[in-house]
């Protein structure tokens, strides 16, 4: 066995997560909990809403439940051994088990960052053409955009996963986060990490830059043709229509621009905690919420199926 191999079979991590805190960790395993239980409850409801009502069987909806079936497994790559570690006393994870929560978390967060940007260019299609939105958006259409979204974020994950495969650990290694991250793995390598922080960089600010670009292009055209329109019922209806995913978009990038633009020392490691808490467990839960409760599809769908089953509850007494 080469040295290199020998030294990747014996390297062993810790995850601190918020060890720092001994008298949190009850409380944060309540709150992670509940946070957790939401997201599950909140996205897979999404999904089963949108499949059982035909009305929401439209492009916004599919990208919708696309968006929620995205954020269960990102928050499911991360907050489950979040979990497990601040109840629990070893908090160590095999290499291969870092590398695999690092891709599927990468995958699904990438995922995310072009799905939320198709979905900014399906509301300018609805807006700009409501007439021949059915058309313009074909299932053909779509399933190249969900497909080219999901196929990214996988090519993006491989790349930067197989660069981390390749890297040297030694002995105890102490990941200073409560999960995987990338940047955390390559400070504790001990092989030379440039060209691994070069294909980071590249991949992080190609995936920010180009999603904001189509986001920001699509939105300026959403508002031009807002403002052209001569009814002011129309004009609310179409900004009510975007209300929500501005909302998604604007929570899930402001928290990745605002985690960039932190100084990596060691007076901000609890800040960047508290930052990747809200991107990888709390916008997951979030994103459900905010197109349920500004959506009167979605909520008289709900209401329906309490009806439903209020009345069979009824009919059981």
């Amino acid at each position: 066995m080469l040295r290199s191999e020998r030294n990747k079979t014996a390297a062993t991590f810790t995850l601190l997560g918020f060890s720092d805190f001994p008298e949190l960790q009850i409380p944060l395993f309540l709150i992670f909990l509940a946070i957790y239980s939401v997201t599950v409850v909140g996205n897979i409801g999404m999904i089963v809403i949108i499949r059982i009502n035909p009305k929401l069987h439209t492009p916004m909806y599919v990208f919708l439940s696309h968006l929620s079936f995205v954020d269960f497994c990102l928050s499911s790559s991360v907050t489950p051994k979040t979990l497990v570690n601040l109840v629990a006393e070893d908090r160590t994870i095999s290499l291969s088990g870092c590398v695999v929560q690092f891709f599927f978390f990468c995958t699904f967060a990438v995922t995310e960052f072009f799905l939320l940007a198709v979905m900014a260019y399906d509301r300018f299609v609805a807006i700009r053409n409501p007439l021949l939105y059915t058309v313009a958006m074909s299932q053909k259409l779509c399933a190249m955009l969900m497909g080219g979204s999901y196929a990214w974020g996988v090519a993006c994950s491989l790349i930067l996963t197989c660069s981390a495969i390749k890297l040297s650990f030694q002995g105890f290694n102490t990941i200073n986060h409560f999960f995987c991250e990338f940047s955390s793995l390559l400070s504790l390598s001990c092989s030379d990490t440039y060209v691994n922080q070069l294909l980071l960089f590249i991949s992080a600010t190609f995936n920010v830059v180009s999603t904001l670009l189509i986001i920001l292009m699509s939105y300026v055209f959403i508002i031009v043709t807002i403002l052209k329109m001569r009814s002011a019922s129309g004009r609310r209806k179409a900004f009510s229509t975007c209300a929500s995913h501005l909302t998604a978009i604007t929570i899930f990038h402001g928290t990745i621009l605002f985690l960039y633009c932190v100084p990596n020392s060691k007076n901000s490691r609890h800040t960047v905690k508290v930052a990747s808490v809200f991107y990888a467990v709390v916008i997951p839960m979030l994103n459900p919420l905010i197109y349920s409760l500004r959506n009167k599809d979605v909520k008289d769908t709900v209401s329906k199926i309490m009806k439903t089953n209020f009345h069979i509850e009824c009919m059981h007494w």
